[in-house]
């Protein structure tokens, strides 16, 4: 780290190239006992964790969410907290069946605004029968906390030998996206400056395990992984270093709604870049993707979802798209979150 870098930085916790690099650098090196038995653990840096049991594997993850304002068009931090664990158990094709909450709250904090926080987490982790079942709670003197963090953990299980991480792309993989980019963080961005629409827009923010255990029925799917903070663009380029592929997206199939894409270019956003909540990018074999993918349009969540690119064997470790108007360029890894404070 340069001697400009010697203290912590809005970017290190944002999701992009900045925090990979905070994470490999400052964080991971002080855990040397960071995996179990073998499982899959801190440096393979996935949406979670394993511990390998006789016949199967427990996947634990684990988050803070700091997300301002608390509420926000179509959820709150909350619903926020359980989908975001749910998700990311359900992500390596682990079914979600239990999580912790602990609570750290701003003294002089309104308690039915509180309790109105509780009953959408119960709500959001109960569509997928997730129980919370142990917690904390702290309460910070007024001034010293910005209103409510909520820290969760995840538990969820799946079968010994399928477990589905972020670097299983292989070549010829079709790669679907369950729905619309982008939805959260600009819902969340226009409720907090004051931007206003002809349409209302809500964040897309959604628990997918019904979604995901019924795509996975069909079988074929190589990796899955959320686009939450970095957006799409972080995602794609995640899992084409990580699974040494290339990828290529097809700009006119990217699924966006129009009041993301207008409100982007008048803030000057790549909508790439901007956090998803509630949905998903599968790499499939190319032979069971439209099977994946009918699947995926008939659940609650997928009915906007598209196959958007394939990976290939050229130029590993990069995510090309090609144009709507027959060009192509390199889509970024982000530095950091275009965004804060978004989850």
């Amino acid at each position: 780290m340069s001697k400009e870098n010697t203290h912590v930085e809005l970017a290190h916790g944002a999701g992009g190239r900045a925090m990979a690099k905070f994470l490999t650098d400052i964080i991971f090196p002080h855990f040397k006992l960071n995996r179990f038995q073998n499982g899959i653990g801190l440096p393979d840096a996935d949406d979670g964790a394993t511990i390998p049991l006789e016949q199967q594997m427990i996947v634990v993850s684990t988050d803070c969410h700091t997300v301002s304002p608390l509420f926000f068009p179509g959820g709150d931090i909350g619903s926020l907290a359980a989908a975001g664990t749910i998700n990311d158990v359900a992500m390596m094709g682990a079914q979600p069946l239990v999580m912790t909450s602990a609570l750290v709250i701003e003294e002089g904090y309104p308690i039915n605004d509180l309790q109105t926080i509780l009953k959408s987490m119960a709500s959001t982790a109960g569509e997928d029968g997730v129980a919370i079942i142990a917690g904390d709670t702290k309460v910070m003197p007024k001034g010293g906390l910005d209103q409510m963090i909520i820290c969760t953990t995840g538990f969820g299980v799946v079968e010994k030998g399928v477990v589905i991480t972020d670097n299983g792309v292989k070549v010829g993989d079709k790669l679907i996206m369950t729905g619309t980019i982008g939805d959260h963080g600009i819902a969340l961005l226009a409720s907090r400056e004051g931007l206003s629409f002809e349409t209302d827009l809500v964040s897309d923010v959604a628990p997918l395990w019904s979604m995901i255990r019924e795509a996975l029925k069909v079988g074929g799917i190589h990796a899955m992984k959320d686009p939450t903070r970095g957006g799409l663009s972080a995602t794609l380029n995640e899992v084409a270093k990580k699974s040494g592929v290339g990828l290529m997206i097809e700009e006119n199939k990217l699924p966006f709604q129009r009041e993301v894409l207008a409100a982007s270019q008048m803030l000057g956003l790549d909508p790439l870049q901007v956090t998803c909540e509630g949905k998903a990018l599968i790499a499939v074999e190319a032979d069971k993707a439209n099977a994946v993918l009918d699947v995926i349009r008939s659940t609650k969540y997928g009915k906007e979802a598209q196959i958007i690119g394939e990976a290939r064997d050229d130029r590993p470790g990069l995510v090309v798209m090609r144009t709507e108007v027959g060009g192509s360029r390199i889509i970024q890894h982000p530095w950091a979150e275009a965004i804060p404070r978004v989850c």
